[in-house]
């Protein structure tokens, strides 16, 4: 069967009537009527009823609608996915990344192992833990770099470092002039949060048992966003070393009484073949991110 044949149907089952199916897919009647003949010859049977009303499907033509659906939906997809890797020069290494995982280790580890193969491109996407994973699963992601926990039967886990969490405060905030802070000085001032943040939950835990109230006044799930909070002077984010900004509008604190660490891994899908470049990667990530030092 041919692709017009199963638009041509699909339109026919929308409009319910060949003459305005024939005119939204901008082709005369009688070959639309032409191509759903060679359609129904294909399939053996008679896919509508006409009467003077329109048109409904037949019991034989009710079978077939869910399948050429999803013919058409993933030829479509196809040729999406296709443009994509064209308009990239090749198909890239698709990286998923956590929200909140800072992007300064993992883009030196892209520009060293692209400086050794130029013909490699990336496509780097920030999701939640739930997507990546699912991503992963569906081929959508051949890595993802995560400090979340994953089922080592599904999943192959390459540690790659560990870091700990500081204050990001703005140059000019009054605490920026210490070199540490205690829960003390951080419950007596603003508090912004990143929505789903694993540490907001941690660091009210450790707090609590301390009979400290953390006040978080702002919550976002963007970084950038509570940076720029942050920047102008409306209190302080709790970021990993990673992700703290390199600019001298901002200053990084270590906490004093708490020693916050998480450990970043990277995963693929255990079921999933691996190409080349894709291993090469994993290996120049294992071997050389742990080494990088984390400019704060």
């Amino acid at each position: 069967m041919e692709m017009n044949q199963i638009r041509y149907f699909l339109a026919v089952v929308e409009y319910r009537n060949f003459t305005h199916a024939a005119r939204a897919m901008n082709v005369s009647q009688p070959s639309l009527t032409t191509a759903i003949r060679k359609l129904e010859d294909r399939l053996g049977g008679r896919l509508f009823l006409r009467d003077r009303a329109g048109c409904s499907l037949t019991p034989l033509g009710a079978v077939v609608l869910p399948y050429l659906k999803e013919v058409l939906q993933q030829t479509q997809k196809a040729m999406v996915d296709a443009k994509r890797y064209v308009r990239l020069e090749g198909i890239p290494i698709s990286v998923g990344v956590s929200e909140g995982i800072g992007q300064f280790k993992i883009a030196n580890a892209i520009a060293r192992y692209q400086a050794r193969a130029p013909e490699i491109n990336f496509e780097i996407i920030i999701d939640k833990q739930n997507a990546l994973l699912n991503g992963l699963r569906e081929g959508r992601f051949d890595i993802a770099i995560t400090n979340a926990d994953a089922a080592s039967e599904l999943y192959q886990a390459e540690p790659l470092y560990s870091e700990t969490y500081r204050v990001v405060v703005s140059s000019t905030h009054p605490i920026s002039q210490r070199k540490t802070v205690n829960l003390d000085v951080l419950a007596g001032n603003e508090a912004l949060a990143r929505v789903d943040c694993d540490m907001r939950e941690v660091l009210f835990s450790f707090c609590a048992d301390r009979g400290n109230t953390m006040n978080f006044t702002h919550r976002s799930n963007r970084v950038d966003w509570l940076l720029e909070l942050v920047r102008l002077g409306r209190g302080f984010v709790i970021l990993p070393e990673t992700a703290v900004p390199r600019s001298k509008e901002f200053v990084s604190l270590t906490i004093e009484d708490a020693d916050f660490e998480r450990h970043v891994v990277a995963l693929r899908y255990a079921h999933q073949p691996v190409r080349p470049e894709i291993r090469g990667f994993t290996q120049e990530l294992s071997r050389h991110i742990s080494a990088d030092e984390c400019i704060v």
